[in-house]
């Protein structure tokens, strides 16, 4: 239980209620009193006062919410109540450690010895005292068992004073714990304390499947959960008439399939028909009287079914995909009528290889561009038609310039010296040797136009030496 009282500031005056919640083993839960005032918080382990010996438990609730809890279960304050030593040491908490680790052997061993001895019981659970001296055994059985000879094997074999405790199905989920089928930790594990009888009839109003393995839980008993809403479904089914028999219409006997109790809607159906109709409850309590009365209606249904109203969310977006395939469809038509350029609608297609008139007038020479004038889009494609231009040629730029001869008719290059034999003249205004031949007109030409590579990883200034030329 959550302790929502905790962050709040208590008056100076107030003194704090001295009984305190304890929880132990399995989610048993007990009151104690705080004799000592004991500064205790939220899950303290402290040793309390129990019959013959003490045991340790955990605080689990303080303050004014536990007065609540001891009206809630009808415990009166008085001296009944006992009280709480002090808080746990070390020491204690090791010693109730090692009683917890021995309570598994202890249950398989007692397990053995109950099936020896052939008696109907389950063995669940059992509790070691912090001090050892008491042990309790949790068990369930059907009908009553003699557990006598029982008591006295287990006193012999663990040296130990034997309480037996028997307790039901539903406090055997609930000590032991699990997963329900809705996902969540079982209720009688974790806040459940009162188990209510479950009987079928809460599954009949509420319109379920009596079916067993899906209306019963991990104990073997009906769910507690099915309690939950049964006062919701009883109001709601005070207006809803029983119908014991068909009802009677010209096209048959009309049989009750369903019920929908929230929405107020009686769905029946006729023999050798699969089909179901759905009836308001006005409309079924009409015909219930008409039927007492001995008339037969001509159909269930009154009035006939109104359309369902299309939501305004599903309007919209059915309207924006109809807007966007006329948008798509206008695309195409309109790649489907694009015409070539300077062509008109007003023209008839003329068959191929045959000329027209506009072909065979020779083309007019291009006229001085003017400022444009603002006009329409379409009517500025219809006026300027496409200009369509030559293949381009890429050698003609270089055989088509004047001093230079087609590739065919050029005389072969002369190898040059590799760059280590070439003489370098000694300045730069020198004139060439006399042994050397003038150069041809076209490769004087070449040489203007070819272009100095730059300098590959070296700087323009390296002293006085004469620039390189080629010889």
């Amino acid at each position: 239980m959550f302790d929502w009282l905790s962050d709040m500031e208590i008056p100076t005056s107030f003194e704090e209620f001295d009984i305190v919640e304890i929880r132990f083993k399995g989610g048993r839960k007990d009151f104690f009193r705080n004799i000592n005032r004991l500064d205790l918080t939220t899950g303290d382990a402290v040793v309390v006062d129990v019959p013959n010996g003490h045991h340790i438990g955990f605080v689990s609730l303080k303050g004014e919410l536990v007065r609540l809890q001891m009206l809630k279960k009808k415990v009166d304050n008085n001296e009944e109540i006992r009280s709480i030593y002090r808080i746990a040491t070390e020491r204690d908490m090791e010693k109730f450690n090692e009683a917890r680790d021995q309570e598994g052997t202890t249950m398989y061993r007692s397990r053995e010895i109950i099936q020896q001895l052939g008696l109907r019981m389950k063995l669940s659970d059992v509790e070691y005292q912090a001090d050892r001296s008491k042990a309790t055994f949790y068990y369930s059985a059907d009908d009553r068992v003699d557990f006598r000879d029982l008591i006295k094997k287990l006193a012999e074999e663990f040296k130990i004073r034997i309480e037996m405790r028997q307790i039901s199905l539903r406090h055997e989920a609930g000590r032991l714990g699990g997963i329900g089928s809705c996902g969540r930790e079982l209720c009688c594990s974790t806040w459940l304390t009162d188990f209510k009888s479950v009987s079928t009839t809460a599954a009949r109003y509420q319109n379920l499947s009596l079916n067993p393995s899906k209306l019963s839980g991990q104990c073997g008993r009906l769910k507690c959960c099915l309690n939950y809403e049964l006062e919701t479904y009883m109001d709601a089914l005070k207006d809803i008439p029983t119908v014991n028999r068909p009802l009677q219409t010209q096209q048959g006997d009309a049989i009750l399939q369903k019920t929908d109790i929230f929405k107020r809607m009686m769905w029946f159906g006729y023999k050798g028909d699969n089909n179901w109709y759905p009836v308001p409850v006005e409309r079924v309590q009409e015909i219930l009287e008409l039927n007492s009365k001995g008339v037969a209606v001509d159909t269930l249904l009154t009035e006939p079914e109104e359309e369902p109203v299309q939501n305004e969310f599903v309007a919209q977006v059915e309207g924006s995909l109809e807007r966007l395939d006329d948008k798509f469809k206008n695309k195409k038509k309109k790649k489907k009528k694009k015409k070539k350029p300077g062509a008109t609608s007003d023209q008839p297609q003329q068959p191929e290889g045959v000329a027209t008139e506009a072909s065979q007038q020779p083309k007019r020479e291009r006229p001085e561009r003017q400022q444009a004038q603002p006009q329409d889009g379409a009517a500025q494609q219809e006026q300027r038609p496409r200009r369509q231009r030559p293949p381009r040629n890429k050698n003609k730029n270089r055989e088509g310039q004047e001093g230079v001869a087609p590739r065919e008719n050029r005389e072969p290059r002369e190898r040059r010296e590799p760059r280590e034999h070439r003489e370098r003249p000694e300045t730069s205004g020198s004139t060439p040797e006399a042994g050397a031949q003038p150069q041809a007109d076209g490769d004087q030409q070449r040489s203007k136009k070819r272009s100095r590579k730059p300098f590959r990883g070296k700087k323009p200034d390296q002293g006085n030496k004469p620039p390189r030329t080629d010889a």
